[in-house]
């Protein structure tokens, strides 16, 4: 029998999480079997995935009515719901979690992205949740725009469990990478552990491609330059590339060194958005591109499948290097600058969470109306 490519992933120093959650995979071990037969080490959630979820699938409409029939309000609702969810979920991940020594098994729960842009209430929302979760190998998930980094910061000081999202663009990392050194330091100057606290970058991939490629299509069709056309589909990856070479070269840091002496765990970068949006594009394009030790890559079910099925694995996140370091120069000479992409992605990523989030709700309180009646 061949070797599951998933397994041989795992074997390579990358971590295999699933980007979805749905409470009948939890109950009828679909999910147990996937940490058994595919190394599954993870999983991450968002307001979008929990919207399709609960408005999709019969699995919570029990719950909602009893709770509905309470007097529950919707957003109380909601979090009745997630929080099962995860908690289930992060205890099904607890032996993958105490076996890699806190290194993974984890299970993300996102504040509401209507405080992507206030510190002070991600904070304190932040804190409620990992409070009430209660489990150790959960993380709190914070869009990282410029009013989440410092609340990054304040809650790696606090000693929680950080994944930061909406990563679109290299400036924004190493911005999100300095924040976490940064709560770790002040954390340490307290004499407080680090050994305990686990964080992701997630960037996402495949939204860039989305929109820089779409900015090509635009440039070649108007006759401008035809030679755009072979710039299609490299973007995302590139900036992946980079953003490993920051991780690597910020790891042989003394200032990481002092760190890693204090025993503190190193933020790795995650891949997320992975699944292909373009049909012109491998199935599997933001999965083979980017295996590299000491990453993650979360990946929606049917992505997951796909790798499962055909997968090719290999170490190849430091191919094309120089291609790499070229390309944003490249785009540059077609007007394309990838700073105001990611400014772009990332506001646009904010309310493509805020959108299906303020959809569940209504749908909630719409069937809290109905069962209450």
């Amino acid at each position: 029998m061949s070797v599951n490519p998933l397994l041989q992933v795992k074997s390579l120093g990358q971590s295999v999480w699933l980007d979805y959650i749905q409470r009948n995979i939890l109950e009828n071990s679909e999910v147990a079997r996937m940490i058994e037969q595919d190394g599954l080490a993870g999983m991450t959630s968002n307001p979008t995935i929990f919207e399709k979820a609960i408005n999709e699938h019969d699995d919570y409409d029990e719950a909602i009515e009893v709770l509905a029939r309470t007097g529950t309000s919707a957003i109380e609702i909601y979090e009745n719901l997630t929080f099962e969810d995860v908690r289930n979920a992060a205890d099904l991940f607890r032996p993958v979690y105490d076996k890699s020594n806190g290194r993974d098994g984890f299970v993300s729960l996102e504040v509401s992205p209507r405080l992507a842009y206030d510190t002070e209430q991600t904070v304190t929302e932040a804190r409620r949740l990992w409070t009430a979760l209660d489990r150790p190998n959960v993380m709190i998930k914070v869009p990282a725009t410029p009013e989440g980094l410092p609340a990054i910061e304040q809650l790696i000081v606090a000693g929680i469990n950080v994944n930061a999202t909406l990563l679109f663009g290299l400036k924004r990392y190493r911005q999100v990478a300095d924040a976490f050194m940064r709560g770790l330091e002040a954390r340490a100057a307290q004499a407080k552990p680090l050994d305990h606290i686990a964080s992701v970058a997630s960037f996402f991939l495949s939204r860039i491609d989305v929109l820089v490629d779409k900015r090509l299509d635009e440039l070649a069709q108007s006759g401008a330059d035809e030679s755009a056309n072979a710039l299609r589909g490299q973007t995302a990856v590139a900036c992946a590339r980079l953003a490993y070479q920051h991780y690597q070269y910020a790891m042989e840091s003394s200032r990481w060194q002092s760190l890693s002496r204090r025993g503190a765990h190193s933020q790795r970068l995650l891949w997320a958005s992975t699944g292909t949006k373009d049909p012109t594009y491998s199935d599997i394009k933001y999965v083979e591109a980017l295996i590299g030790a000491e990453t993650v890559n979360t990946m929606p079910p049917q992505t997951l499948a796909a790798y499962r099925d055909h997968g090719k694995p290999a170490l190849r996140i430091e191919s094309e290097l120089g291609e790499a370091r070229a390309l944003p120069a490249k785009l540059a000479e077609f007007g394309i600058d990838l700073e105001a992409v990611s400014e772009q992605l990332e506001t646009e990523g904010v309310q493509k969470f805020i959108d299906p989030f303020d959809n569940l709700l209504k749908c909630l309180s719409q069937r809290r109306s109905e069962f209450a009646c």
